[in-house]
């Protein structure tokens, strides 16, 4: 029997990786002779990368690059040699988990850090780039990216401007000359989640602002910095895509990857799950079980283990959710090919409780599964 382990991480719990390992466990104290597969994934968020360099057997290579306030911080990026392909994780270097509560500025965060990400990657000889836009701290609509890439943004009166989205109200001239050249002959895919477009109600700064920071004064004035900062770009470009489904991702990272490195903007799960020959693995399984930290009627948007029932429907596999909580809607995944879901607390507990039991709950709720399934197949 071939049993197939693929789950995100359980934020603030597990890594995909740890959750693997213990739903591993679980199995194999059940069914000690099953041929058990494990391949961690991620949505294109944080974690992305770990979960890539897992299941591809990428290197993983470290820079200094800036954070989003401009501090030094070493970042890790992956590298697949036999694919001449990098992958980045945006949060790695400009993430929101890098910041104290007290230090995030929507105002002043930049993306310079994820341009030096991608300028290490074509040094190294890069001919395709997996940008993963997850778990930014930022909104300058990727004007940091572009500045590290040799662009220059300049206000009135010829002079740089100050890194963060705020600044983007200051800029005049947007001179794309000195870009890196070798972005021209780059293939990009950015993984995003979200459908949001730049600006308005649903864009980058209302609908992302505030936890990174921003007071509804400044997610207003964000907006309008956003906005003019697309205006200049249809200008200098010829091209607007401040409406596009994903610009508004990671602060309007979506926008600039589009713009600016003529990126294919693809649900991340669904690049992940491609990258990690996810359709050989399912074609071999008699059981395949996922899993995250929440499964609600949200999750039909993007996340993990959806991604991993609707790619299982093409091969009739069963699938089953392991979830830290079922939220509102959570039934709607039996339209998306989920054979069942369930959560793992075995008892009322506080979430504070369960986080440091997450391993133990996993590893228990597979072996039980397993048990099942096998009294079930006689």
């Amino acid at each position: 029997m071939n049993v197939l382990l693929c789950p995100d991480s359980f934020k603030d719990a597990l890594s995909a990786q740890d959750a693997a390992a213990a739903m591993a466990c679980g199995v194999l104290s059940a069914a000690p002779s099953a041929h058990v597969i494990t391949c961690p994934l991620a949505d294109g968020g944080e974690g992305s990368l770990a979960a890539l360099i897992a299941s591809t057997g990428a290197g993983q290579r470290q820079i200094n690059v800036q954070d989003a306030l401009g501090r030094p911080r070493q970042a890790s990026w992956g590298w697949l040699s036999s694919q001449r392909t990098a992958f980045i994780e945006l949060a790695e270097a400009s993430g929101l988990q890098h910041l104290a509560s007290d230090e995030r500025n929507a105002l002043h965060t930049s993306t310079f850090g994820v341009g030096e990400l991608l300028l290490a990657a074509l040094d190294e000889g890069a001919e395709k780039v997996l940008l993963l836009l997850g778990g930014s701290a930022t909104n300058d609509g990727g004007a940091g990216m572009l500045q590290a890439l040799g662009a220059r943004l300049l206000d009135q009166h010829g002079n740089s401007l100050a890194p963060g989205g705020a600044a983007l109200s200051q800029l005049s001239r947007l001179e794309l000359a000195a870009l890196d050249p070798r972005l021209a002959s780059l293939t990009v895919e950015a993984a995003v989640d979200v459908d949001n477009p730049l600006l308005g109600p649903r864009g980058a700064s209302a609908i992302f602002g505030p936890q990174k920071g921003a007071s509804p004064a400044e997610v207003e004035q964000l907006d309008r910095a956003l906005g003019h900062f697309a205006d200049i770009s249809a200008q200098a470009l010829g091209h607007d895509y401040r409406e596009l489904p994903g610009a508004g991702a990671a602060g309007g990272m979506g926008f600039a990857a589009k713009a600016f490195l003529n990126a294919t903007l693809k649900p991340g799960i669904e690049m992940i799950i491609q990258q990690a020959d996810m359709e050989t693995l399912l074609a071999s399984a008699d059981l395949v079980i996922t899993g995250e930290g929440r499964l609600d009627g949200q999750s039909l948007a993007g996340k993990t283990p959806i991604g991993v029932s609707r790619a299982a429907q093409r091969f009739n596999k069963p699938v089953i959710v392991l979830a830290g909580g079922l939220g509102d809607g959570w039934q709607a995944c039996f339209n998306e090919g989920v054979t069942t879901a369930i959560a793992l607390a075995d008892g009322p507990m506080s979430l504070a409780e369960a986080l440091p039991r997450t391993a133990e709950l996993l590893e228990a709720r597979c072996d039980s599964l397993l048990r099942l399934w096998l009294a079930a197949r006689g």
